[in-house]
């Protein structure tokens, strides 16, 4: 996978805290950090659509004639296999 750079322009108190997050060892650098943070919005954005996929397919399916318990049940089966 090709690198592209880019150069960004930040504020002292975001400069601080991304010092911060290097300093606490969990990041090489300020790159790895950003990265972290460009993946983590593609998978929360992600999960968003999925989501938004979800509920677009629930309301189309109707008004259901189960009662909550037993949607709830239907559920949990579905979950744990039991």
């Amino acid at each position: 996978m090709s690198m592209q750079r880019k150069t960004i322009t930040i504020t002292e108190q975001m400069e601080s805290w991304v010092k911060t997050q290097v300093e606490s060892g969990k990041y090489g650098n300020d790159s790895e950090y950003f990265r972290d943070l460009v993946r983590k919005d593609q998978e929360r954005r992600e999960a968003e659509n999925h989501l938004r996929y979800l509920l677009d397919e629930a309301e189309s399916s109707g008004m259901s004639e189960r009662s909550p318990q037993e949607i709830w049940a239907e559920a949990e089966i579905r979950l744990t296999g039991n």
